[in-house]
């Protein structure tokens, strides 16, 4: 979850005022650091806490970052108009070169307007194509590995929660084989059990379920003289 807006006004409790002024102020003098390592630049940076306490950070010399600002800021006021619009054009001119320049190193790595080169200048385009490629094939490569260890990630939980899935059916198993125990019994069961593995379609001639309608007949005595004498 992203942190909320924070609203850009006087903080009124005195320690949070505190505290949020320690942060940025650390925060704020290591970011003059990296810039001036990072680009090269003289960096100077005065911070003046509520109580009268003296913060700062120079790349170089605070002495000669200051004289350095108020020279040029005196330079920069007896500029007449006319020198400032020179100046101006001048770095005009300096961007246009600088934006050719890159065009036509953009044109040559396309392998286009090559014939003014020199066989050196095209070992160096060669060079500078191969570790582009390079460069091109370790991100490739580093992307199709950061991919398989994300499919294989996904593979591990998905195998998981099949076996969690097996656990708990295996359980239930368990729990209904109880119930029809506590239910039916164990006769009835196994009753259960031999009936339904009757072939289909097989059948006894009698409603198991339905009225029973039971009737007394008169003993009949089959036996004859004939079948007495020859059973005798």
């Amino acid at each position: 979850m992203g942190r909320g807006k924070i609203v850009i006004k006087r903080i009124d409790d005195t320690t949070s005022r505190q505290v949020t002024f320690s942060k940025r102020r650390n925060g704020l003098l290591k970011k003059a650091k990296e810039l001036s390592i990072l680009c090269d630049v003289e960096v100077g940076v005065i911070v003046f806490s509520s109580t009268g306490r003296l913060y700062e950070f120079a790349s170089t010399s605070m002495r000669s970052i200051v004289e350095r600002y108020n020279k040029e800021q005196e330079d920069y006021q007896l500029m007449s108009p006319t020198s400032e619009a020179k100046f101006w054009q001048m770095e005009a001119a300096t961007l246009r070169q600088e934006l050719k320049y890159l065009e036509e190193s953009q044109r040559q790595l396309k392998g286009e307007e090559l014939n003014g080169l020199s066989v050196k200048d095209l070992e160096n385009l060669e060079s500078q194509l191969e570790t582009s490629l390079k460069g091109i094939r370790t991100k490739k490569d580093q992307l199709l590995t950061d991919e398989i260890q994300e499919l294989n990630r996904q593979g591990v939980i998905i195998h998981q929660e099949n076996m969690k899935l097996y656990k708990e059916v295996i359980v239930l198993q368990k729990e209904n084989a109880e119930l029809q125990k506590k239910v039916y019994g164990e006769n009835d069961i196994n009753s259960h059990k031999r009936s339904s593995m009757k072939p289909h379609g097989f059948s006894t001639g009698y409603e198991l379920d339905g009225p029973r309608d039971l009737q007394l007949c008169q003993p009949q005595n089959y036996e004859t003289p004939e079948n007495a004498t020859n059973l005798r």
